[in-house]
């Protein structure tokens, strides 16, 4: 079994596979901890804790950094930083860990990878800050966009973003949100047959399981290792979908036969739900850019079990003339720039910029026009992001409604963390005129 000092070496490694390497949190996350699958659930949950919690908490981390270090984080060496940092996480949100054995095994781990002349900087720090974390003052609410961006851990544009849309409350309600532990939300299949039965064979494998009051047959459940062990996940009794992402499904509301396109479908999580409600009548065909993102959501297919449904690969942004005037409903939930889902990806936070955000508009615009060609007349085509941010949300709905007008707008709503349940999500859709 591993030791703990093995536990932060892996901590290291993934959180400079994230911020120096550029890999997305939970890519790297789940790479190390399938190479490990060694390691007992108590030291995977504490490397979990312990890398997300880091990303959740660095703006406010690097502040603390700043204020007792004489080198500033951004002059710090990539792994001395990275050791830092998840430290101060440690210390400040872990009770469970004492200070001492933090700055300890920071040390041994800086000697570690070669760092023996800096052992006595990490102590130092280390050391500092515990003696004065009971004084450690955050920015208060005089300087609005400072205390938001510290405090919550968000970027200053990001902030200065949501402020130009929302009061700061309403911000305010969103980074606490982000920053809540997040239990993970299932969607029971109809092949799991009876609900109580169900939820038995969940609790004999250890999951802990509360239901959602406010939609039938969704659950939040935790207290389980990884869901590949669980004999239920295999058997496709159930998909892991948030509330948010649920809704896609439930306002298309597709009628027996219906014939739906999702055009950026995977991991396929919506696909799977439209066609349970199709009832083994009509087609979903789930399609994605690359023949890895086809694989995840072939393999999500076949553990469903459901025969109304396929995947291909088919870039959005290329017209396929076989589809055009073909669908009843057409999916597209577009590359966004994820800022709804920074709860369960907090690395997004730090890896997108407004440059990039310009991009993703045009490039959302770009598949929308192509792909509402795909809507039969009197069919319903749903826009989506898992974002907030209303260049990508309600000004794109407004550009297609002007560029398309034979499409009517029935709904639309912007969903937000800590207000709204589930993720931070966007929803608009469409009716497609009929010739009648």
């Amino acid at each position: 079994m591993a030791s703990s000092v093995s536990s932060r070496e892996l901590i290291l490694e993934t959180l400079l596979m994230i911020t120096r390497d550029g890999q997305y949190s939970h890519i790297a996350l789940k790479n190390v901890l399938d190479q490990y699958q060694y390691l007992d659930k108590k030291e995977r949950a504490f490397i979990t804790r312990v890398v997300n919690g880091t990303l959740e908490h660095m703006v406010e981390i690097d502040a603390i950094l700043n204020r007792f270090s004489k080198v500033k984080v951004n002059k710090m060496k990539p792994v001395i930083r990275t050791i830092l940092r998840s430290s101060v996480y440690q210390m400040r949100y872990m009770d469970s860990v004492p200070d001492r054995a933090v700055c300890n095994e920071a040390v041994k781990v800086a000697a570690k990878r070669g760092f023996v002349n800096l052992k006595g900087f990490v102590n130092g720090v280390l050391r500092t800050i515990s003696r004065n974390r009971e004084d450690i003052q955050l920015p208060d609410k005089t300087d609005m966009v400072t205390y938001l961006s510290i405090v919550y851990s968000l970027p200053e544009w990001l902030v200065k973003q949501w402020l130009a849309v929302y009061d700061a409350d309403t911000v305010e309600t969103m980074g606490k949100a982000f920053l809540e532990n997040k239990k993970t939300t299932i969607r029971k299949s109809p092949k799991a047959g009876d609900t109580t039965e169900f939820v038995k064979r969940l609790e004999t494998e250890g999951v802990i399981v509360e239901p959602e009051t406010q939609m039938k047959d969704v659950f939040y459940i935790s207290g389980y290792d990884y869901l590949e062990k669980l004999q239920t996940f295999r058997n496709g009794e159930f998909y892991v979908q948030d509330i948010s992402s649920m809704q896609v499904a439930e306002w298309a509301d597709p009628k027996a036969g219906d014939v739906i396109i999702d055009v950026c479908a995977a991991p396929g999580g919506k696909s799977i739900h439209l066609a349970e409600k199709l009832d083994g009548t009509g087609m979903v065909e789930a399609r994605d850019l690359t023949e890895y993102k086809v694989e995840l959501l072939q393999e999500n297919i076949e553990r469903s079990g459901l025969t109304n449904i396929c995947a291909r690969v088919q870039d959005a942004t290329v017209k396929d003339p076989e589809s055009v005037g073909n669908a009843d409903i057409v999916i597209a939930d577009l590359p966004c720039s994820g800022l709804g889902i920074l709860g369960r990806k907090p690395d997004l936070r730090y890896k997108m910029t407004p440059k990039m955000q310009e991009e993703l508009v045009k490039l959302q615009r770009e598949i929308l026009k192509v792909v509402c060609e795909y809507v039969k007349p009197g069919g319903k085509l749903l826009y989506s992001t898992c974002t907030i941010h209303k260049a990508e949300n309600e000004d794109n709905t407004a550009w297609f409604q002007k560029e398309h007008p034979e499409f009517h707008l029935q709904k639309e709503k912007q969903i937000l963390p800590g207000i709204d349940i589930g993720d931070g999500f966007y929803i608009a859709m469409f009716q497609r005129e009929s010739h009648e």
